[in-house]
């Protein structure tokens, strides 16, 4: 009796937002994809790059009902024994925030093969967005990517220790904890004055940026939308953050 080989399994990055900032390999492997499992974020004209496809939800949002991590690892396994092409579709790069190593040891595990396509990441994204550089030479040589957040199940990390030795310090899902944000990168010595600007809806048609200090975070999150967001804190960002105080100043007043 023969036996039908298994599919691959595709994590893929979606990027930031923009649809065409998909990279090629991506475009091609979702035309040829039997099934997307994607993040709530992805892009409608994304996934409409998935033209064969089933198109399953599988996305996370703070707040919101969302599938469980087993629940998605088992469903690409089992997926895989039916498909022979089967994407994961994630939100920027699969590799950063993107618990893909939890998908990774999952298929592993399952004799399953796979392949990793990295995408833009958000901060990057960001930083083209805004035209500053993350690291810049005398001011910014070196830059951490770190979130607040952590699983229900998880010790709290220890991540203001990465912000505080960072010259630049980008905090993803970030904004719901701006005021744990504050008191906690206070307590560590981090100046109230220090540069801060938040971006909201990296790369899509009406993205927010909206420069504060540390000191007034708060209120910055308060005048977000929905969207998701990136935080960005340091000295390189000063430049971007006083060219967003007119925003500011119509909302709130002279900082």
């Amino acid at each position: 009796m023969s036996h039908k080989p298994l599919g691959k399994v595709y994590l893929v990055g979606a990027g930031p937002g923009a649809p065409d900032l998909l990279t090629l390999r991506a475009a091609r492997i979702l035309a040829s994809a039997e099934v997307v499992f994607h993040d709530a974020l992805v892009h409608p004209d994304t996934l409409a790059l998935a033209q064969r496809a089933e198109h399953v939800a599988v996305g996370k949002r703070c707040g919101r009902h969302s599938s469980a991590q087993a629940f998605i690892n088992k469903r690409l396994v089992d997926a895989a024994r039916k498909y022979a092409v089967v994407v994961r579709l994630k939100g920027g790069d699969p590799m950063l925030f993107g618990r893909a190593q939890e998908e990774i040891d999952a298929l592993n595990g399952a004799g399953i093969e796979f392949e990793v396509v990295p995408g833009v990441t958000t901060a990057l994204a960001a930083a083209a967005q805004i035209g500053t550089s993350l690291t810049r030479r005398g001011v910014s040589r070196n830059v951490t990517f770190v979130t607040p957040r952590v699983g229900k199940s998880e010790q709290p990390s220890d991540w203001a220790r990465a912000v505080v030795a960072a010259d630049t310090a980008v905090i993803y899902m970030g904004a719901g904890e701006a005021a744990e944000i504050r008191a906690t990168l206070g307590a560590r010595g981090v100046p109230m004055s220090t540069p801060v600007l938040l971006v909201e809806n990296v790369s899509l048609p009406g993205s927010r940026e909206i420069g504060c200090t540390l000191g007034e975070i708060e209120w910055a999150a308060t005048q977000l939308g929905s969207g998701p967001c990136v935080i960005m804190l340091g000295e390189a960002m000063r430049d971007a953050s006083i060219a967003s105080y007119p925003q500011k100043q119509a909302c709130w007043g002279t900082p």
